[in-house]
C-alpha cells in the first residue's frame, strides 16, 4: 500500500510538471509538441480548443485501443496520468512567467517534460499517446523507451512545419531532445551500471577480493587465447559506476598485468539489481 500511494505521488507530481511546461513555456513561445499533446496544441493555435478537454479525450481513444498492450497496473496509472495531466493543464492554464528567451525557454519546456514524463513512466505508467506506442516498441522490439517516444514524437512535432514556422519547429527539436535525456537520466536513475571482464593470470586472488571487499558476485567464463590455445577463465562482474574505481585498485593490487575490458550496461535484471519480473 505504501509503494502504491508512493507510486500515485509520483505520478501526480510528474503530471503536474507535464502540465507546467505545456503552459508556462510551450504554448506561450508558440513551440511545438510530440505525441497527442502535440496534436492538442495544434489544434489549440488552429481552433483555440482547450488542450485539457482535447488532450483526455484522444488518450482516452487511444487508451481504449491500446490497453491490451498493458498490463492492469499500467493500464491504472495511465489513467490517472492522463486525468491528473489534463486537470493540471486547465488549473495552470492561465500561468506565465517572465522570459522571453526562446532558446531559454525552448530547453526548461524540455527539461520539465522530461522530467515529468521519466516520473511517471518510472513508477509504471504512461501518458498514454505515443508513450503507450513506446512501450509497445520497448515490448516487442526492445527498443529504448526515451528514444522510442523521441521517434514517434518527431513525427508529430515536424507535422506543425507550416503553423509554427521553421524556427519555432527548430527549437521544438531542441525541446524534445532535451527531455529525451532528461527523461532518460530519470528513467534509468543516478546510478549507471558497468560491466567488467577481466583476464588474470591470479584471477582466484581477484575474485576472492572482490566477493569479500566488494559484496560482489563474480561469473568465471572459461575460454582459451587463440594464438596459444592455452585456457584462460575470465572474469565476469556487474557493478556500479561508482565502484570502478575499486575494482580497478583491487586489480592493480593483486596482478599489474591482467587485462580488463570495461562496457556501459544500460539495464541489469537479477540478485542484487532489478527484478526482471517488474
Amino acid at each position: 500500500m505504501k509503494k502504491r500511494i508512493a507510486d500515485i505521488s509520483t505520478i501526480i507530481v510528474g503530471a503536474f510538471l507535464f502540465a507546467l511546461a505545456v503552459n508556462l513555456f510551450v504554448i506561450p513561445n508558440e513551440f511545438g509538441e510530440g505525441g497527442v499533446t502535440g496534436v492538442t496544441i495544434i489544434l489549440y493555435y488552429l481552433f483555440k480548443w482547450s488542450p485539457s478537454i482535447v488532450n483526455i479525450i484522444i488518450n482516452g481513444l487511444l487508451l481504449i485501443v491500446g490497453y491490451k498492450f498493458l498490463d492492469r497496473q499500467t493500464t491504472v496509472y495511465t489513467i490517472l496520468a492522463v486525468a491528473f495531466n489534463s486537470l493540471f493543464l486547465h488549473l495552470t492554464e492561465g500561468w506565465t512567467i517572465a522570459s522571453h528567451e526562446l532558446t531559454i525557454n525552448a530547453v526548461f519546456a524540455g527539461v520539465l517534460v522530461g522530467t515529468g514524463i521519466g516520473l511517471i513512466v518510472r513508477v509504471g505508467g504512461t501518458t498514454a499517446g505515443t508513450v503507450i506506442l513506446a512501450r509497445i516498441a520497448n515490448k516487442f522490439l526492445d527498443w529504448n523507451i526515451s528514444y522510442a517516444l523521441l521517434f514517434f514524437d518527431l513525427i508529430v512535432a515536424f507535422s506543425s512545419y507550416f503553423i509554427i514556422g521553421p524556427e519555432k519547429l527548430m527549437l521544438t527539436i531542441v525541446a524534445l531532445y532535451v527531455g529525451t535525456k532528461v527523461m532518460d537520466f530519470i528513467i534509468e536513475g543516478l546510478n549507471p551500471k558497468k560491466a567488467i571482464m577481466i583476464i588474470s593470470e591470479k584471477q582466484n586472488d581477484i575474485a576472492e577480493k572482490v566477493i569479500t571487499e566488494m559484496d560482489r558476485g563474480v561469473t568465471v567464463l572459461s575460454g582459451h587465447g587463440y594464438y596459444t590455445k592455452n585456457p584462460k577463465e575470465v572474469l565476469y562482474i556487474v557493478i556500479s559506476k561508482q565502484e570502478v574505481s575499486t575494482l580497478k585498485k583491487i586489480v592493480k593490487s593483486i596482478d599489474q598485468a591482467a587485462f580488463l575490458t570495461i562496457h556501459d550496461v544500460r539495464d541489469v535484471f537479477g540478485e542484487g539489481f532489478l527484478d526482471i519480473s517488474k
